[in-house]
């Protein structure tokens, strides 16, 4: 990690211990999130026993290699998951409320309005058949009976605020009359439309140029601050999650492997993914270094291992490692690890005279 990461990243611990002392806004407990087959007889445990928390103005990074659950977790907090998948087991605590016991109706009203999420593909979320205006202004007409007129004004204003040009002409025009940086700003704006207090963006960059992607997250940071809400943001990349976050959630196979502050997890990593994933990360800092490459594949979700999910690539691994699944082990206020390395070794008998 490079010096100006490691002062960015110091810099926020400041003001965290004036956020601690409030209540979580989002609580996962021992979430479990898994895939059936039709017939049953094939169960991918996509999200497994994830326990976390963020508060409201903090920022959590989710990491992990593709297939890792961290767009399974995204689903499983707004409760869209597809048919096959269901939560089988934790609570998902929203400002006290539990999300997994809410009816499909009561999440209608959770749903844009107090939790907004945005899309890896703005495509996704944008329909070619109707304005951008129509549809940036529908979240305020369903959720807060705005009349049209005045959703159509309020959706010029949220184009301005995600920095389109031209705004007054851009609500008449179509999602593909947009450039792919534009439609990714326009989600945005749909986003915050209705002052949501949790807002979930899933790998929003990816199809961004760099240029694009700097303002991008520039203007992430700067909605946070204007609205106060608190952003879980979904990425591979590293440098964003030092730019961008307050924690950190390390994901690998559906577990949560490491999880705490920001700067802790990138000055004393302890898991041995977490440690590939940074040892990875190209140095800017002058120190010359071999670039770590994580050797394998991630196991098959469907035949894991009764023993960690990373032993078959871990350097470190023992024999207990492959026969039993480590604990999630509490290393200090708010930061955890699910590794037998983290585990404090029992103490010992003192061998004396009597």
């Amino acid at each position: 990690m490079s010096n100006s990461t490691l002062s960015y990243a110091s810099s926020k611990a400041a003001p965290r211990a004036i956020r601690d002392i409030r209540p979580p806004l989002l609580e996962l407990r021992n979430l479990s999130t898994h895939y059936v087959s039709q017939q049953g007889t094939r169960v991918v445990p996509a999200v497994d026993d994830v326990t976390l928390s963020i508060r409201p103005g903090e920022t959590l990074g989710v990491v992990g290699e593709s297939g890792s659950g961290k767009s399974t977790l995204a689903l499983s907090i707004l409760r869209v998951l597809p048919t096959a998948a269901r939560i089988v087991n934790g609570q998902i605590l929203f400002e006290g409320e539990d999300l997994v016991t809410k009816s499909d109706s009561e999440m209608r009203h959770v749903r844009g309005k107090r939790i907004a999420m945005i899309l890896q593909d703005p495509m996704a979320s944008l329909n070619p058949l109707f304005t951008i205006g129509n549809q940036v202004a529908e979240s305020m007409r369903v959720h807060e009976g705005t009349r049209r007129r005045a959703a159509w004004q309020r959706a010029i204003e949220l184009l301005k605020s995600v920095r389109i040009p031209s705004s007054e002409t851009r609500v008449t025009q179509f999602p593909h009359e947009m450039s792919g940086g534009m439609r990714q700003r326009i989600v945005g704006a749909i986003g915050i439309s209705c002052e949501p207090r949790l807002l979930i963006a899933d790998e929003p960059t990816t199809s961004l140029d760099l240029t694009i992607q700097a303002q991008y997250l520039a203007l992430l940071r700067d909605i946070q601050r204007e609205h106060g809400l608190a952003l879980i943001f979904i990425t591979h990349n590293l440098g964003i999650v030092a730019k961008m976050c307050d924690q950190l959630a390390v994901m690998y196979a559906g577990r949560l492997v490491e999880y705490g502050p920001v700067e802790r997890i990138f000055d004393n990593p302890v898991h041995p993914y977490t440690k590939a994933l940074l040892n990875s990360i190209p140095r800017i800092d002058g120190m010359r270094q071999r670039l770590t490459a994580i050797e394998g594949q991630p196991p098959d979700m469907a035949r894991l291992s009764p023993g960690c999910a990373f032993a078959a690539r871990c350097p470190m691994a023992f024999d207990r490692c492959r026969v039993e699944a480590p604990p999630s082990v509490a290393l200090e206020e708010n930061r955890t690890a699910r590794c037998w390395l983290a585990v404090p070794e029992p103490p010992r008998a003192a061998v004396g005279v009597a």
